[in-house]
């Protein structure tokens, strides 16, 4: 579950580190939580050292959620936990800014409209 004000790191190759989280996705009367698949608006607060990246420091993004600390469940009813929140960067048109992702994907976004991203993605969990 993620809050506003939460820390995320980010999975791709788009130039950030970390972000934090300004706005939950519009949607639902005073929502708290975000959770894996949704879209977040979120700060860039570290960034990669280098000259040629395509997001700065402080610029505002969309980003789609892909991991949390949190239980989520699984299609089988299994409930899987991973080790940190991360996310993935989008630009207005919710593209991916990024052109690699780092880690493993959740397998319900196989049944997403995100599915560039399982095939961008090192593999898939369960």
């Amino acid at each position: 579950m993620i809050q506003m004000g939460t820390y995320l790191n980010v999975v791709d190759n788009s130039g950030a580190k970390k972000v934090m989280c300004l706005k939950l996705n519009r949607g639902g009367y005073k929502q708290c939580f975000a959770y894996p698949g949704s879209i977040i608006l979120v700060s860039i607060k570290k960034i990669k050292f280098s000259n040629s990246l395509k997001v700065k420091k402080g610029e505002i993004h969309k980003a789609l959620i892909i991991r949390t600390k949190n239980k989520i469940k699984n299609l089988s009813y299994n409930y899987k936990k991973y080790f940190e929140n991360s996310v993935i960067l989008l630009n207005k048109n919710n593209k991916l800014l990024g052109t690699r992702v780092f880690g493993l994907i959740p397998k319900f976004f196989k049944y997403s409209k995100f599915l560039k991203i399982i095939t961008l993605s090192a593999g898939v969990s369960l």
